[in-house]
């Protein structure tokens, strides 16, 4: 097991570019932070850096050891702050993600709800319908509707049983009449969402063991969930939106789901981090926190 100043003097040098710049950081000598790096290369059994007398920089087996060696650290001071916190309240930096509609209409509300118990705690939110990358991106956790699809991420379940619901304004309802079959959706104006350029022109729905896709269309089209939610509430068509994205419009009578006897996709809505040791107290915390909001929302 390699030493933890070997690790932070491994990733400061990766981070700098500069053994001495990564000593001085440590308040190390350059002869002691050289010789910590050599010691974890020598324990790999691999050279992580390649070194001349003017440069250095990461070797493959460098950077595909980085990302591992910086979870790992993350994941000590979590621990050691987590000791030190103990009857103390939450706190440190959340980096979320979450999809536009849902965030801005929702998730919004409960953050400010959630910084009010545990005002220690720092925000960064980026709402985008597009999915954030969880390895790139300046973001640690993410709320994400679907059934995952990348296994190298860790999926914590908020509404496994989750899943799309057509719905349309009484306005639009009054005017076009009601569907009362999948199939009826082939004669109206439906709002689609399209994602990565592919727009979503077929719709499922199930009903015991029977499955029916319907290929459905419009004159709307946008790559943001909660225009596509405006276009429904101002009477332009039937939208098919997640559950926990209208819940709060069809309780107020603003919008009204459609085919109760049939079962849109299923939308599993979960909270994804990229590793199991990134999910630390807070991040249970919200999750536990989430779970209970989205659950009430939907029992409403």
């Amino acid at each position: 097991m390699s030493s933890t100043l070997d690790l932070e003097v491994f990733v400061r040098t990766a981070d700098t570019g500069s053994l001495s710049a990564a000593a001085r950081s440590l308040n190390l000598t350059p002869a002691a932070a050289s010789i910590a790096l050599k010691r974890l290369e020598t324990r790999l059994g691999t050279r992580l850096l390649a070194r001349s007398t003017r440069s250095m920089r990461l070797t493959e087996e460098g950077r595909r050891y980085l990302d591992s060696v910086r979870v790992a650290l993350e994941a000590l001071a979590e621990g050691e702050q987590a000791l030190k916190q103990q009857g103390q309240s939450l706190s440190g930096l959340l980096q979320l993600a979450a999809p536009s509609d849902f965030g801005r209409n929702v998730l919004l509300g409960w953050l400010d709800e959630f910084k009010r118990e545990h005002p220690n705690i720092r925000l960064q939110l980026l709402l985008n319908d597009s999915n954030a990358d969880l390895f790139r991106d300046t973001v640690d956790i993410a709320l994400r509707f679907g059934v995952p699809r990348d296994s190298s991420l860790v999926a914590l379940p908020v509404v496994p049983g989750h899943h799309r619901i057509p719905c349309a304004s009484p306005d639009y309802l009054a005017r076009h009449g009601t569907p009362l079959t999948p199939a009826d959706l082939a004669h109206h104006s439906t709002l689609r969402y399209m994602r990565r350029g592919q727009a979503n022109n077929t719709w499922y729905f199930r009903q015991g063991t029977q499955l029916q896709e319907v290929e459905v269309s419009g004159d709307y089209l946008s790559d943001d969930g909660e225009i596509v939610r405006r276009w429904a509430l101002a009477g332009h068509g039937i939208a098919y939106k997640a559950n926990l994205d209208v819940a709060r419009d069809i309780k107020a009578g603003r919008l009204v789901p459609l085919l109760r006897e049939w079962q849109g996709e299923p939308t599993p809505f979960n909270l994804m981090c990229p590793h199991r040791l990134q999910v630390s107290e807070r991040v249970k915390v919200l999750h536990q926190f989430l779970q209970v909001r989205c659950h009430a929302l939907l029992d409403e």
